[in-house]
Formats: structure tokens, C-alpha cells, sequence
């Protein structure tokens, strides 16, 4: 039996860019015949993934430029600069049958995920070894320097956060992690659209009979309220941490905090759009994991005071409503919510009511690992 940690999350975002398109504009999607702001799974989950390995004191980089650190991190222990490059690219070249393929600026053609602490172990394998890379410097053909099983186990390495968000490398047989989280695209509850603004900077040094800006230019930002969700396979999870019920329970808390809590960072100096969300729903489940985003297939329109917060919420339990009346409410071990307070909603679709973000994480996760097999 797998169990699901499904989160959901409300959240009134004033005006920002929290992700960008290739013209700087805010990222869009069409749902319900609407345009909406949209905000990627992969921008939300990056700032979600630094605070889980902050939080854990287990840094991870995804990087194509391992070759590059070694080669700095051997110039910088006095190693020949040829030799050190060298040294650098047999870590690509020595990795798996074939090795990985490498670029003309000393990169590797696919991002690697490992262990920060990798780069340092590398490195001194590359010391080890030093000898034999200097036989092999300038001959046409190297081959495989460094010991291919070392470097392979060096570079499968997981850390918490690839084993929460998973790894695809498929040069490395047995390298790839399939990630217990997944993460939704966040989208307004309301039809919306970017707008531009005008901006211009000041020359502070201006003669005073100078006119005009020391800078002009425009910009683009939106506002709305956004639809959030995500959802952990805690039995996958436990398995990829082997097991150990205490850290998957670690990882999952930190999970959930930092996906009510964080937010991405575009722009933050210039808009500072530090809120939180206005409503948390989790649930556990059993059976599969169930998003309720369906509920904004009809976008809100503003109450009678304008805004679309509480209209949000309002849909959001009704949805739930209907659909725990449609599944029977069955498959599913818990449920609560955590919201600002508002005396005119009935939230008892959403389950129990808990005081706070943390109250609310900490009653999913105890209800989430008794019916794992492993007690935290």
C-alpha cells in the first residue's frame, strides 16, 4: 500500500514577477478558456529544495561543471593548470562503459545531481591518481584514467533532496532516483494577465540644470491568487532513504514547511512580495494522490468587495466538498487545514481546523508513517 502526502495552498501573491518567460514577462497558461499567471513547478521546487538542504545541512548541486570545479579545485592545491584540466575531464570521461560526454568549455553535455561533498572527493581521488594521469597527459588517446567504479560510486551518491526530487542520468546505470515529490504549476484562481510597467532611475550627479533620467525602461509584473500544489509518495520516499523512518519523516516535514513557506526570488529587491498562504490543505491518501486544482476550472470572480481571496478559499471547499461525497471519502487517512480567520466560510470539507502551519504538518506526518510499515 503506497501512502500520499497531498499538499494544497492558497496564496495571495501582490505585485511581482515570480517567474519569467524568455521576454521577462510573467509565465501564462489558458485553463478554463481563461488566461491566468502561472508559476513553473521548477521555479517553486528549486526554492523548496535549497530550504530542505539548508534545514538538513546536506548541500546538493545540479551542475554541468564538475570537471571545471576539480580542475580549480587542483590549480588551487598547486597542481600544472594542463594537468589539472586534464585531471578534470577524466572525471567526465572515466564515469560509467563510456564515460560522459564533454564540451569545449570543459563541461558536461547533461546536468549531474550529487552530493556537493563529491567535488572534494573527487578531487582527492584525482591526488590518488595523480601519477597515473601524468603518464597519461598528452596521449591522443587516454581512455579511462581514474578507476571507473570509484568515480561511479561518487557520482550515484544521493543526498536527501535527491532522493525527495529524484535524478535522471541515464549515462550511469543504476545513477537515476525517481523522485518521491512531484510539484504542480502554481496558476491564478482568477483570470489574469502580466502588465507593464514604466520605470525610470535618477542620476544622482546631475547638474541642477540637467533634465531627464540617468535610466529608462519597462518592466512587467502581476498580482493574483494562486492555486498551489504538490504531493510526496511517503512509501517512496521511505525507500529511497532505506528505510529510515526517522529521516523520511525529517524530510517530509521540512517538505511541507518549505512548500507553504518559501517562495521563488525573481525580482525580490524591486517587489518584495513576502506573503504567505491564506489557506493549507493536506491529506493523506492511499490509493493515489488527488489535486484539487479542478476547482478553478471556472476562474473565481471578486466578491463584493473585489478581491479573490476569500472567493478562493470558498471554491476550494466546495470542491472538496463534492469530492469526498464522489470518492466516498474513502482511501484517505487524515485531513486538516490551516487558514486566516474567516467566520463567514464553512471549511469542514477541508477536515479538522489546526492553529498553524506547523500544528497542521506535524498531524499529517504522524499520520502519514504508521501505515508505512516503519514507525519514525
Amino acid at each position: 500500500m503506497s501512502v500520499f502526502l497531498d499538499l494544497s495552498a492558497i496564496q495571495s501573491v501582490p505585485a511581482a514577477n515570480l517567474n519569467r518567460d524568455d521576454l521577462g514577462s510573467p509565465k501564462t497558461v489558458r485553463y478554463g478558456n481563461a488566461p491566468r499567471i502561472r508559476v513553473s513547478s521548477q521555479s517553486w521546487k528549486r526554492v523548496i529544495r535549497l530550504g530542505v538542504e539548508d534545514d538538513l545541512g546536506e548541500k546538493a548541486a545540479r551542475t554541468r561543471q564538475l570537471p571545471v570545479k576539480v580542475r580549480q579545485a587542483l590549480t588551487q592545491a598547486g597542481w600544472p593548470t594542463e594537468l589539472a584540466e586534464f585531471a578534470g575531464a577524466q572525471v567526465a570521461a572515466s564515469a560509467g562503459k563510456k564515460g560522459i560526454g564533454a564540451e569545449k568549455e570543459g563541461h558536461t553535455s547533461v546536468l549531474l545531481f550529487l552530493p556537493e561533498s563529491g567535488l572534494d572527493e573527487l578531487a582527492t581521488l584525482c591526488t590518488q591518481h595523480r601519477a597515473d594521469l601524468e603518464t597519461a597527459l598528452g596521449k591522443k588517446k587516454p581512455g579511462q584514467v581514474l578507476p571507473v567504479d570509484k568515480v561511479e560510486e561518487i557520482l550515484k551518491r544521493r543526498t536527501a533532496s535527491i532522493s525527495l526530487l529524484g535524478r535522471m542520468l541515464a549515462e550511469l546505470p543504476g545513477a537515476n532516483v525517481d523522485g518521491a515529490a512531484q510539484v504542480a504549476h502554481a496558476f491564478t484562481t482568477h483570470a489574469a494577465e502580466p502588465q507593464r510597467d514604466y520605470f525610470t532611475a535618477v542620476d544622482d550627479w546631475l547638474g541642477e540644470a540637467d533634465t531627464g533620467s540617468g535610466h529608462l525602461d519597462t518592466s512587467e509584473f502581476s498580482a493574483g491568487v494562486f492555486y498551489r500544489y504538490a504531493t510526496v509518495n511517503v512509501t517512496d520516499l521511505l525507500t529511497n532513504l532505506d528505510g529510515d523512518g526517522k529521516a523520511a519523516r525529517t524530510v517530509l516535514g521540512s517538505f511541507a514547511e518549505h512548500f507553504l513557506l518559501s517562495l521563488p526570488q525573481a525580482k525580490k529587491n524591486s517587489t518584495a512580495p513576502h506573503t504567505v498562504p491564506d489557506l493549507a490543505y493536506l491529506a493523506v491518501r492511499t490509493q493515489r494522490p488527488l489535486s484539487l486544482a479542478a476547482a478553478f476550472e471556472t476562474p473565481v470572480t471578486g466578491s463584493q468587495d473585489g478581491g479573490f481571496a476569500h472567493a478562493s478559499r470558498k471554491a476550494l471547499a466546495t470542491y472538496a466538498t463534492s469530492l469526498n461525497r464522489l470518492t466516498g471519502n474513502r482511501h484517505r487517512l487524515f485531513h486538516g487545514h490551516a487558514a486566516v480567520i474567516d467566520d463567514t466560510l464553512d471549511l469542514t470539507a477541508l477536515g479538522e481546523s489546526h492553529a498553524s502551519f506547523y500544528d497542521l504538518i506535524d498531524a499529517a506526518a504522524e499520520a502519514s508513517f504508521p501505515h508505512t510499515g516503519e514507525q519514525a
